[in-house]
């Protein structure tokens, strides 16, 4: 089944994303090599496709796991949420009706 995870990033954090990033997109690559991905991406603070130093308020990632233990364990072990970007996450069971 689909999941959506939904982050919310932390104030004053566009640093410590940065330096996280290599290390999240090496998971969500995993993701999409295993053909489980449906979608991924940050929210700019700002609307704009590169925010500058506004930076992101969180992130979306839609993916299909096994379960939603699964999914859940999965989006606690990346490394924006132990490093302490996320301020929040949530996940939950999405259903991909369109396109």
């Amino acid at each position: 089944m689909w999941y959506a995870i939904i982050s919310q990033d932390a104030d004053d954090t566009l640093a410590l994303r940065m330096a996280n990033r290599p290390a999240h997109l090496a998971r969500v690559q995993e993701l999409l090599e295993q053909g489980r991905l449906l979608l991924a991406g940050p929210h700019p603070a700002v609307d704009a496709e590169d925010p500058g130093e506004a930076g992101f308020t969180g992130s979306l990632i839609v993916a299909e796991f096994d379960s939603l233990e699964a999914a859940q364990a999965w989006a606690d072990a990346d490394p924006y949420v132990i490093n302490g970007v996320h301020k929040s996450l949530k996940v939950k069971p999405f259903k991909k009706v369109l396109p």
